[in-house]
């Protein structure tokens, strides 16, 4: 029997048909949840439904698995959720969701764009939209550089510990053996890559001052799924008449909002 006093208590979706409106109420609940709500009442007063109503509801969702109840905690996501959203995410390819990110920040800098995942002590490139400015650059799909030495390593690793930021710095350094990168290339020290990295953790983004490559340099920031874990990094990068610190510093709140959004869709 439908509740009366529901009719007052919700609004803006009234005028939907009564399965969609059953629907919208149950997503409420589902909603309510995520946010924090434990008990009918924190449901209900979100919501906007009676006590009752609000019960037969979450019932039905505990029942099919999209909540579930925990002595002493109360409602919480069920695993229903945690099936279909692992199966949401195998089903929208990472570098197909964020193609028209990357294309946007392509329109709006011309410079190259790229997406790369974390391989073991490496960046693998899966995205590249080349550059209308400058040359070339040698990334391609299926590329692999090291993490410490590129802008998108470094956001790739800004959860990680200093321990690890330095074992793939020692790691990432030339042989002893081997000539200098490039004659004007002065190699950092760990203390002065620690001081950086520092610093983009509290920025949310990471550069690459011609570390990897002479004369390129890049703007980067991480992405993260639902598990707020890092899972990708997208970068914009040029060589360095198209790329002075000035627009660095400009292209880095950029590449951070559209990361989030980004993040967004993987439910970051």
């Amino acid at each position: 029997m439908h509740d009366s006093s529901d009719t007052a208590a919700v609004t803006g979706k009234d005028a939907a048909p009564t399965g969609t409106q059953t629907l919208l109420r149950g997503l409420g609940v589902v909603q309510a949840v995520a946010s924090g709500a434990r008990d009918l009442k924190q449901i209900a007063r979100l919501i906007g439904t009676t006590r009752s109503t609000t019960h037969r509801l979450a019932s039905c969702l505990v029942d099919e698995r999209y909540l579930r109840v925990l002595p002493q905690v109360g409602y919480v996501l069920g695993p229903k959720l945690i099936e279909l959203g692992f199966q949401a995410r195998e089903e929208l390819p990472l570098a197909m969701l964020a193609r028209p990110f990357l294309d946007e920040l392509s329109a709006l800098t011309g410079d190259t764009v790229h997406l790369a995942i974390r391989d073991g002590d490496e960046v693998l490139y899966l995205h590249k939209n080349p550059g209308r400015n400058g040359p070339e650059m040698r990334s391609r799909v299926g590329h692999r550089m090291p993490l410490a030495r590129t802008g998108i390593g470094k956001a790739l690793l800004l959860d990680s510990p200093e321990s690890e930021w330095q074992r793939l710095y020692d790691i990432s350094l030339p042989e002893v053996s081997k000539p200098a990168q490039w004659p004007a290339h002065q190699e950092q020290t760990w203390e002065q890559v620690r001081e950086r990295m520092r610093e983009y953790v509290k920025g949310g983004y990471a550069f690459d001052l011609e570390d990897n490559e002479p004369s390129i340099r890049c703007v980067a920031a991480p992405i993260r799924d639902a598990s707020k874990y890092i899972v990708a990094g997208i970068s914009i990068a040029s060589t360095v008449p198209y790329m002075p610190l000035e627009k660095m510093a400009e292209l880095a709140p950029m590449i951070k909002e559209v990361a989030a959004r980004l993040s967004a869709e993987l439910g970051g």
